[in-house]
């Protein structure tokens, strides 16, 4: 029965607010329009915008569709761009739980009483989201932690709502071809996987260690260390962090910090973890961000909060570093191959009719001022232009254009005069570089000699094998395939010595050289 109480509860919600003119069309949409001024007597939605009635009913709906609009507003490769700009201003305004009840979730986590946990325990919140809530606390040794624990009941109820968001996402598809053309099953179960992904905190605590060990030689962010012996899927303690909410400004410049290093030192931070490590940080709003003003880590940033991370394969940094160099080249020819070449475009796709679509989306951006270029518009462009050529965007890059665009906006928010687009261009040229110069070759070289060592001297006997054991008809491609292992070997094997030959040649001339230099008495 609550299922059904629930249910209704949407709908009416929905109505309420004119959310039927956003998912339904045509004579249904008519009848359903006129049960929704019955029931909201007659309200006009005209006057107000249709990504605000959204925000508004999902705010009035409570925590996990407020957490579903946030996913939701990630996905402008789907959804409008006005719905996206509002939806992303949805804020996480819970009140907290109980203190006596926070502690007896933290005692069950741990095993522990919260006496024998802590030295000292602040039953006070200092943060209270949807899903979980954060306590500071010290350790017996004296050392300052943060303690993270899920809120009570949140399995079932999320369970529950996504039940229902389920059954919403059938309905939309069966009533509407708009509705369909918005995937919103797939949207659905999308959020269904983050979000129990989010309910598991030794998931997070996991990203924060890989992001902490990842980001140790780089001087400009702190990130917390977990207690492990102390985390579990409901309760997490980490090393607690002080700092200044990166939006606080004019706070940050009265202390000291370089305003305009802080916003080159985000996009530097930011391109590090995508094409160094393929492991970002993806939820980096200002809510998530601090600022160190301690004297050993003066004008750092203080990452928090990392249930959402992006995680990219050496092909998808690849696709996109020569997708960003081409693009500053204005080389869009270079840009639509880049897409028949990842597998993304049909085979039959003309490669200049996507040239075309592509130049006239994004030759625009070139006429504005340096400043004023976007990276995120012109990869959110990228994707829409790819969807016109049936072109399904990957989730990881979605998630990397969301955060693209909020590092962009907080730089810019730091500083006006933030070129982004000439801070990007030499990370890029040089993480290229790199990739393909002998550097790259080399460390190739180096990771794939335990394979060649072992499999070169098994090749006459895995030859004799084969033959021996296949039909005739078998043979043509398991000799073409050895064939082609073969040549790729003997290429490496000819590098690796022409390699050899000329650093020997050289050192042979330059020990010449130097032999008629000291005769001649120079």
């Amino acid at each position: 029965m609550r299922y059904v109480l629930r249910l209704i509860r949407i709908v009416f919600t929905f109505l309420r607010f004119g959310i039927d003119d956003l998912a339904l069309s045509g004579f249904r949409q008519r009848r359903v329009r006129v049960l929704a001024r019955v029931i909201t007597l007659g309200r006009n939605f005209d006057a107000t915008p249709r990504g605000v009635r959204l925000r508004l009913a999902l705010e009035h709906l409570g925590p996990i569709f407020i957490k579903f609009g946030q996913v939701l507003s990630t996905r402008r490769d789907l959804i409008p761009l006005d719905i996206a700009e509002e939806l992303a201003k949805l804020q996480d305004r819970v009140p907290p739980f109980p203190a006596d009840e926070s502690k007896r979730l933290i005692e069950q986590g741990l095993g522990k009483k919260v006496e024998e946990l802590f030295g000292s325990f602040n039953p006070e919140p200092i943060a209270s989201a949807s899903i979980a809530q954060v306590h500071f606390a010290t350790l017996k040794d004296g050392r300052e932690v943060a303690v993270k624990v899920l809120r009570p009941g949140m399995l079932d109820i999320i369970d529950d709502d996504l039940a229902l968001l389920h059954t919403l996402a059938r309905w939309v598809e069966r009533l509407s071809a708009d509705g369909r053309r918005l995937r919103p099953r797939e949207v659905v179960a999308e959020f269904d996987t983050y979000l129990h992904d989010e309910l598991d905190l030794v998931r997070e605590a996991a990203n924060a260690a890989q992001l902490r060990r990842n980001m140790a030689d780089l001087p400009l962010i702190i990130v917390p260390e977990m207690h492990w012996d102390m985390c579990t899927q409901s309760v997490i303690v980490m090393e607690r962090m002080k700092g200044v909410p990166i939006s606080q400004a004019d706070k940050l410049r009265e202390a000291g910090v370089d305003i305009k290093k802080l916003a080159r030192d985000g996009v530097t931070i930011f391109f590090t973890q995508v094409f160094r490590d393929g492991f970002f940080h993806a939820d980096m709003h200002p809510g998530n961000i601090q600022v160190s003003l301690d004297r050993a880590t003066f004008g750092r940033y203080v990452a928090l909060d990392f249930g959402i991370v992006g995680t990219l394969t050496e092909v998808d940094k690849e696709y996109l570093a020569q997708n960003f160099i081409a693009f500053f080249r204005r080389d869009y020819k270079r840009v639509a191959e880049l897409h028949v070449e990842s597998g993304w475009v049909p085979a039959g796709t003309r490669i200049e009719q996507l040239e075309q679509a592509i130049r006239s989306t994004c030759e625009p951006q070139f006429e504005r001022p340096l400043k004023d270029i976007s990276l995120g518009q012109i990869l959110l462009r990228l994707f829409q232009t790819s969807r016109r050529f049936n072109v399904e965007v990957q989730p990881q890059l979605v998630l990397l254009q969301k955060t693209l665009l909020n590092i962009e906006g907080l730089g810019r928010e730091l500083d006006p005069d933030l070129d982004l687009w000439s801070t990007a261009k030499p990370f890029l040229e040089k993480w290229m570089h790199e990739q393909v110069g002998w550097q790259a070759f080399s460390r190739r070289l180096k990771d794939q000699a335990p394979l060649y060592a072992k499999l070169l001297p098994e090749l006459p006997r895995l030859l004799h094998h084969a033959l021996n054991t296949k039909t005739p008809a078998d043979h043509a491609p398991l000799l073409a395939a050895l064939l082609r292992e073969q040549r790729r070997t003997n290429r490496l094997i000819t590098a690796v010595l022409w390699a050899a030959g000329g650093f020997l040649l050289g050192a042979v001339v330059a020990r010449f050289v130097m032999q008629i230099w000291g005769h001649r008495g120079f």
